[in-house]
């Protein structure tokens, strides 16, 4: 199941993002805007992944132009976070927000804000194109803000919904040193370590 997922699970975000956009004009007219933006977050950032992940293009960036060719993400690091935690994440927001209020299902923008930040900043520090750049400019941007506009949430609510993004980035932070620290420089590089993947 792992070899097939780590081979298939892009494409499989870009074929799901395309049915779950379709939905959108029937959920229209039964759903609050404010849920209906929720949902939104998934195929979204379905469509970043591809982006981003496509190719094997991020994890490239990252463990070249941030750690020289030192393997900080692998592939199995990759797939967990972007379908476990990602997808996982969202459905729950879809839910919160539904069965507890649409301010308890901020986590799905404040998810897609903080990772734009994320590239917009890296690329004022390499000045050139990072995986993922163009759809957080272009999608994660406008319809974030546009949720959290939309949506009237408590302090709390907002407060919740940061601390869970801010903790599923920081997941990404842990994993890297973990990694880091079974590595050695010079020995574990990514060619060696390069995997026959689509992601």
């Amino acid at each position: 199941m792992y070899g097939f997922l780590k081979n298939h699970w892009v494409a499989g975000a870009g074929l799901t993002s395309g049915a779950l956009l379709l939905m959108v004009p029937l959920l229209r007219d039964v759903w609050p805007l404010g849920l209906l933006l929720i949902f939104l977050h998934s195929p979204g950032y379905m469509i970043h992944q591809v982006e981003e992940h496509a190719g094997d293009r991020f994890r490239t960036f990252v463990n070249q132009r941030l750690f020289g060719g030192r393997e900080a993400l692998a592939t199995i690091d990759i797939l967990w976070v972007n379908v476990a935690a990602v997808w996982g994440l969202d459905l729950a927001a879809l839910y919160a927000g539904r069965y507890l209020g649409l301010g308890w299902g901020l986590a799905a923008p404040y998810l897609m804000l903080v990772n734009a930040l994320s590239h917009i900043a890296a690329a004022f520090r390499f000045p050139l194109y990072n995986p993922g750049l163009v759809t957080s400019v272009l999608i994660f941007a406008p319809l974030g803000v546009a949720t959290l506009v939309v949506i009237p949430g408590t302090s709390a609510q907002h407060i919740v919904g940061l601390a869970l993004a801010l903790a599923a980035h920081a997941a990404i932070g842990l994993l890297v040193i973990r990694r880091l620290r079974l590595t050695k420089p010079g020995l574990d590089t990514l060619p060696r370590s390069r995997e026959p993947t689509s992601t």
